[in-house]
């Protein structure tokens, strides 16, 4: 018997949704690792962090009773967000890094990203390491905006003690980070 033989994790239902995802039973360890966020008894997703637990086989995606793949779920979640591509790319390059990362909504971002090994505090106090440590914005390398945008942006990043990210994903799906501070003169 090998090491990983009597670990084997449960690959969770994922229900499909217009602008979410939700699974119902079996999320604990997805919840314990950081995904969603627990709902009145089910685990809520955001389509970037369903995509990416489908890719890596931890939970099956289904809508309307049929199995989803990743390609059907992209395009399914393209309909609903046409930046869907460039933040899955830099969500996945996070994760992969061993970061946390958090959609940033309520922050006017994309995402808040974690330093390794920190677990979100739901509630209560955080400790100084538990706070964000960088909220980032996911762009195409062919995007142009206005100084008045990335003004608001680092200024949003600032208020929370954060340093903001722009991530840049080119055509190949790379990504770049370019870090934006403001200066005080």
């Amino acid at each position: 018997m090998t090491e990983n033989e009597g670990r084997e994790e449960k690959v969770a239902v994922a229900r499909v949704m217009e602008n979410k995802v939700a699974v119902a039973r079996g999320y604990g360890q997805l919840l314990e690792r950081g995904f969603g966020k627990d709902m009145d008894g089910r685990l809520e997703l955001a389509f970037v962090e369903a995509a990416y637990l489908l890719e890596k086989g931890r939970i099956k995606a289904k809508r309307s009773g049929k199995a989803l793949n990743l390609e059907k779920f992209l395009a399914f979640g393209m309909e609903k967000d046409k930046r869907l591509h460039e933040r899955y790319v830099v969500y996945k390059d996070l994760r992969e890094r061993g970061l946390l990362v958090k959609t940033g909504f309520k922050f006017g971002c994309d995402f808040r990203v974690y330093k390794r090994g920190v677990r979100v505090v739901r509630k209560g106090p955080k400790a100084p390491e538990e706070h964000t440590r960088w909220v980032v914005h996911c762009v195409p390398e062919d995007y142009t905006c206005s100084f008045q945008e990335l003004s608001r942006a680092v200024r949003l990043a600032h208020s929370i003690r954060a340093t903001m990210l722009w991530a840049i994903v080119d055509n190949e799906n790379n990504v770049t980070y370019y870090q934006v501070t403001r200066e005080t003169v």
